[in-house]
């Protein structure tokens, strides 16, 4: 996690390295406790390279991507696109993904990944918080 953060600090103001060197952890722990909060593990050859924390209801509210994150040995090869299309596969339904409007590399990989599985069929919108959201239907 702690990887995570760091790249996030630099989209983020108000993450800040604390007395013991190490960033605050996020709140995390709903994703081990709440039914509608599920973590998962992106493994290469039984070796941790990256996680999704996703958030998915059986109501009329969306599924939703809260965190995704490829370690960087394990980027620009296909893993983070895997990840998502098995994701999307396990989860139906209606779908909602969220970026920062500074994670340009951000925007740009789901913008491929959701036009690719979707072909093409999704919306790209903003929101207030000027986060650019992609919604679409499975």
């Amino acid at each position: 996690m702690q990887f995570y953060i760091y790249e996030f600090s630099e989209y983020l103001d108000d993450i800040n390295i604390e007395g013991n060197g190490k960033f605050e952890p996020f709140k995390l722990d709903g994703y081990w406790s709440e039914q509608h909060l599920t973590p998962l593990f992106i493994k290469v050859d039984q070796q941790l390279a990256g996680f999704v924390l996703l958030e998915a209801t059986s109501d009329s509210s969306p599924n939703s991507i809260n965190e995704f994150f490829v370690l960087k040995p394990y980027t620009r090869k296909g893993i983070g696109r895997k990840a998502a299309f098995e994701v999307f596969k396990r989860w139906r339904g209606n779908w909602v993904v969220a970026q920062l409007k500074e994670n340009k590399p951000a925007q740009a990989f789901w913008k491929k990944v959701i036009h690719e599985y979707t072909n093409g069929e999704y919306e790209t919108l903003e929101d207030h918080e000027k986060r650019s959201i992609q919604s679409f239907t499975l």
